[in-house]
């Protein structure tokens, strides 16, 4: 895969640890003990009433509960139960991606790459060749021999399965398209999505009722199946059999995109969010509830770039969050039609669609938080600039930092070097530092507590200087990560400029790529005239090798 898809698909990654909720925001939950609760490691709820659940526990145990509607629950029998049952089928199977559908039926792909369905099949949508109901998990292996499945997802009644070759497989339901086989037969089994999609790399897959999205590794979108609400964005409403690219969006890098029951969103590299489709509900954020054919960029008032979307295929409701935490909501809210985001007190999208959406579901699988023990991480991250325990401190710009030496001689090579007996440093109770500032210097001792960093930008540069001087690779890497994510017109030669003078060569080809792609813009900033005269020249020469200033 080529660097710069995987920088994308970094981004389409987090900086730091995945999204952590509490189940007990949604109802169904409370059908538990704490006992259980403070087992599960992974949870999603569905169906029409939100009265479905699975959770895997963090023994890699599967469990269901609910009205068993269709045999969704995969527990051999069609009766409902308040009581969870474990899925001994899936037992040891690490789970990364479900999905459901609204039969419904059920999909899931483990961290072997292995695709199991279940559930409503009347339309072939578990992709085992039948319509026979799926009492039970099923493997399904048709076409996807040596496959490995990276992501799921479902719609209405068809599926969809990503590989980690980038491509994208369908079947089931087809009778607008949504499979993007060309007809409207519906599909038995997987067949993989070609036309447009042929030799390309696809990174992220999202369905709507009847329609079906991908986002590709050079941030194009491409869209498929039912079009009537406009929610291909394509700038009419008429079906399409086959992938078609959005064109509207030509000349942005998308990110993440997400369907709703008939819109979309998408959000691109610079934290901007475009909507489309159906606005019965005002889901669009528009400040109306007119539909709209092609992309619409929406938020562009706020301040703070946007960092997730989220929508589900079972309900009109869209929320979004943004790089300093601000959570949104808009479309449908317990009953009510919020046409413009607004502004709301969760931490995170996934309190919006257990507390306002219709049904409650789970717009994506969720890790759960536990916060009743402290692991030996957590009790490290406790005790960082702790003076009570602490046995050495740091003078940086007046202030200090408290540490443990054995920590640092544990976790950085630097350290156990300098905290021998024959360095002077061994003998000291303070160390003076003068050659970072106290934010980078801080923020690297706590990355050593903590494995953890959250700087913005700008201040990532000195660390990565820090890092680079320390021969702390790892710190090196997250710093060049933290950079892209924060990328934008504004400072991107800034930061080509800082990846070259660090030798950082992942992170100079990403900005260098940014730098290109916006060219235009990157080229009006005072950054970019400020730079030295050979960089300059050396730029130019590099985009002009790569066809930047082409008619």
């Amino acid at each position: 895969m080529a660097r710069d898809a995987l920088d994308l698909q970094y981004l389409r990654t987090r900086v730091r640890y995945p999204a952590m909720v509490d189940v007990g925001k949604w109802p169904l939950f409370t059908l538990l003990g704490a006992q259980e609760v403070s087992r599960i490691r992974q949870a999603c709820v569905f169906g029409t009433s939100a009265n479905e659940a699975i959770y895997i526990t963090q023994d890699d145990e599967v469990f269901v509960f609910g009205l068993n509607c269709s045999n969704c629950l995969g527990t051999g029998d069609s009766q409902s139960t308040m009581v969870p049952k474990k899925l001994d089928f899936l037992r040891g199977k690490k789970v990364v991606s479900l999905s459901y559908g609204s039969g419904p039926h059920v999909l899931l792909a483990t961290e072997g790459g292995e695709l199991f369905a279940w559930g409503h099949n009347g339309y072939s949508q578990l992709g085992n060749g039948t319509t026979n109901q799926g009492v039970s998990p099923i493997l399904v292996s048709t076409n996807l021999q040596n496959k490995k499945i990276t992501q799921v997802a479902c719609g209405s009644h068809h599926s969809l399965a990503l590989t980690h070759d980038g491509e994208v497989f369908a079947w089931g339901y087809n009778n607008c398209g949504q499979v993007g086989s060309g007809a409207t037969a519906n599909q038995p089994t997987p067949r993989r999505v070609t036309n447009c999609l042929q030799g390309k790399v696809v990174m992220g897959i999202a369905c709507g009722q009847t329609s079906s999205m991908a986002v590709l590794d050079n941030g194009e979108v491409f869209g498929w199946g039912y079009n009537g609400n406009g929610q291909l964005g394509v700038g009419n409403n008429g079906n399409q059999l086959t992938p078609c690219r959005l064109a509207a969006l030509q000349g942005l890098c998308v990110l993440q995109i997400a369907s709703g029951y008939a819109h979309s969103l998408a959000l691109t590299d610079e934290g901007l969010l475009y909507a489309w489709g159906a606005n019965t509900y005002g889901q669009l954020g528009t400040g109306n509830k007119s539909n709209q054919l092609s992309p619409v960029h929406i938020m562009a008032e706020k301040e703070s770039r946007i960092v997730e979307i989220a929508a589900c295929h079972s309900t009109h409701t869209s929320a979004c969050k943004t790089q300093s935490g601000q959570v949104y909501m808009w479309g449908q809210c317990r009953g009510q039609s919020i046409v413009l985001p607004h502004l709301t007190h969760f931490s995170c999208t996934d309190d919006v669609f257990a507390c306002f959406a219709t049904p409650s579901v789970m717009w994506r699988l969720l890790s759960i938080e536990h916060d009743d023990f402290l692991t030996v991480a957590q009790s490290l991250r406790k005790e960082f600039d702790s003076p009570e325990t602490a046995d050495l401190k740091f003078s940086v710009d007046g202030k200090y930092i408290h540490v443990h030496k054995a920590v640092l001689k544990i976790r950085c090579e630097h350290f156990r070097s300098m905290f021998q007996s024959h360095w002077t440093e061994d003998m000291k109770e303070v160390i003076e530092i003068d050659q970072f500032s106290y934010p980078v210097y801080r923020s690297f001792l706590e990355f050593l507590y903590t494995d953890n960093v959250d700087l913005p930008p700008e201040d990532a540069i000195g660390l990565l200087d820090l890092a680079t001087s320390y021969c702390e690779n790892r710190l090196k890497r997250l710093c060049q990560h933290i950079i892209k994510r924060g990328i934008t017109v504004e400072n991107a030669f800034s930061l080509l400029s800082a990846a070259v003078r660090y030798d950082a060569e992942d992170l100079e080809e990403f900005c260098f790529k940014f730098c290109v792609n916006h060219l235009t813009e990157v080229t009006q900033t005072a950054a970019f005239w400020q730079i030295d005269g050979n960089m300059l020249k050396e730029f130019i020469c590099r985009a002009s090798r790569c066809g930047a200033f082409k008619n």
